[in-house]
């Protein structure tokens, strides 16, 4: 489908000029990978590996699997995978032919993606025929219902099971075109075409949905590839999902353009991945601060060699200064601490010439091609280490919202600056430090929890008179969901009366509050809006209910 984006031919030229835009595919680099080294390992997943030469024969036979399928240039197809090969092989297939994938975690239910089908309008989704313990073929078909465009289920490792079609199915449809893959070229897209079309929380209760191109997503692989000096030779890990920007980019997207070899876990477990690290030889890894937490508390960390892992790279939440540390003794491999958001990718990252101590203290500085500022309400410059709202641009931006351009454009300056929705510092270095955000959501684990859908659906229980969702501070996952809720007179809530209330109203778990406060009331402005700030404080300090 045609969509409306906000990038310009004149930012386009510019980045060009500046060597930041390649135009190239993730197709021109798997190519280049089969050519270079045919026989070298390119994935493994708990399922099995696939050299470079059998990821580019399968992507191929993808393509025209989907080409048989009436997919076409443009169309969207919506791939809710856990981290799989089959994943990768989805995103080569469908660049391929100029269609556009939407990553979608498998965490998501009924709830979250009735919004994301209806702005998303795929014409085919991939799923798993189940995952742990999950009938995802029996979601879509009720789902189905409600996505008038949606023409086709694909379920990987599992038979034919209602309207869905099987993965092996499906690949065999495209085999019986193999004297055609030659044609496949014709389909090439540009790559400033959109390739990509990413869902990320908001504030109104509607996802946002980011669009980027094969420009704009691999300037942001190249801007983090190059500073961390990632090659061919390195061996990249991922368990962050890849329908979130981080497993998108940096486990699916950046192993192909190195030409390295990339090992994923579909489930997250600490001590599997020291185990894997020693097996696997893996030098760069990225997720979100309880990853880092969870493998210092790995309880085989010491009795494994993991002196092959060189890079962790850690976002998603600020890295308490004390796990840092402790990341510094404990572990082989050099913490990078970063930020960045689905928008844009990975913005700032400290770099392996920078002083130690602003691992400790900082979110790093801008990648090239990437500038950040700090202004306040106004829009004034605020001066060095002084806290304002962050904006950032440059040739990791995205394309746009699928919502449209005067959508996209309500986030930008007139000059062109994206309000990130966070607030930071910037010291005389150039360093930024997060230090809060505007946006009101809870980042639990590095997860995006959407706080107005939450309090939207809590809202219904008949036993809630009124809401408000904070974040409440957690050791290992930063912080959880906590809701402050005022019950009707005469009644009370217990958190399994709230859990079972939930999941009747099919919230994704990830999303469920996981502290309860009953409170007489919320403390409110005179305007009628909550002030979270004192409940943030109340919860903190554990204080009882405002008066």
């Amino acid at each position: 489908m045609p969509y409306d984006t906000t990038l310009t031919r004149e930012q386009g030229d510019r980045y060009r000029a500046a060597g930041l835009w390649p135009d190239r595919l993730l197709n021109d680099d798997l190519n280049a990978a089969v050519a270079r080294t045919p026989d070298k390992t390119a994935l493994t997943d708990p399922r099995g590996r696939l050299t470079y030469a059998e990821l580019g024969e399968q992507a191929g036979t993808c393509a025209l699997a989907f080409l048989d399928l009436g997919v076409r240039g443009g169309d969207v197809v919506t791939v809710q995978l856990p981290n799989w090969n089959e994943f990768v092989i989805v995103t080569l297939a469908l660049e391929r032919i100029g269609a556009v994938i939407n990553p979608v975690a498998p965490i998501f239910r009924q709830r979250e993606l009735r919004a994301m089908l209806r702005l998303a309008r795929p014409v085919a989704v991939v799923i798993p025929a189940s995952f742990r313990g999950w009938d995802y073929p029996a979601m879509y078909a009720e789902l189905r219902a409600g996505a008038p465009s949606l023409r086709a289920v694909i379920a990987v490792d599992g038979g034919p099971a209602g309207d869905a079609i099987s993965w092996s199915d499906f690949l065999a449809s495209g085999a019986a075109f193999d004297a055609h893959r030659h044609e496949l070229d014709q389909w090439r897209p540009s790559p400033d075409d959109v390739t990509e079309l990413i869902f990320t929380s908001g504030t109104t209760g509607e996802p946002k949905g980011v669009l980027h191109t094969a420009n704009t997503l691999a300037a942001a692989v190249e801007g983090g590839r190059r500073c961390q000096g990632v090659t061919g030779d390195d061996v990249v890990h991922m368990a962050s999902t890849f329908g979130h920007q981080t497993g998108f980019l940096y486990g699916v997207r950046l192993p192909i353009r190195a030409g390295a070899a990339a090992v994923y876990q579909d489930v997250w477990d600490a001590a599997e991945f020291v185990r894997l690290v020693e097996r696997e030889r893996i030098s760069f890894t990225m997720g979100a601060t309880p990853f880092l937490a969870d493998t210092l508390r790995a309880p085989n960390l010491g009795s494994h060699n993991i002196s092959s892992l060189r890079l962790f790279l850690c976002g998603g939440a600020p890295i308490p200064p004390s796990l840092a540390e402790e990341a510094g003794r404990r572990l082989p491999s050099r913490l990078v601490p970063l930020w960045g958001m689905s928008e844009n990718g990975a913005v700032t990252m400290t770099l392996p010439d920078g002083p130690p101590e602003k691992i400790v203290t900082t979110d790093g500085l801008p990648l090239p091609g990437m500038d950040v500022t700090v202004r306040d309400e106004a829009g004034a410059a605020v001066p060095v280490g002084e806290e304002g709202l962050l904006y950032a641009r440059g040739a990791f931006t995205f394309a746009g919202y699928v919502q449209g351009r005067r959508f996209t454009e309500a986030y930008f300056t007139p000059d062109g600056w994206f309000d990130t929705g966070d607030r930071a510092r910037i010291d005389a270095g150039g360093y930024i430090r997060i230090s809060g955000r505007t946006k009101d959501i809870i980042i639990r684990g590095g997860e995006n929890v959407p706080v107005k859908e939450v309090e939207d659906v809590l809202l219904r229980h008949p036993k809630v008179r009124n809401i408000a969702l904070i974040g409440a501070p957690d050791p290992r996952l930063g912080e959880i969901g906590c809701a402050c809720v005022v019950p009707e007179p005469g009644e009370t809530l217990t958190m399994e009366e709230l859990r079972a209330f939930l999941t009747e109203q099919q919230l994704t778990r990830q999303f469920w509050p996981e502290r309860l406060e009953l409170l007489d009331e919320l403390p409110m402005t005179p305007s009628g809006k909550v002030q979270k700030y004192r409940l943030r404080a109340l919860v903190q300090e554990g204080a009882p209910a405002p008066a």
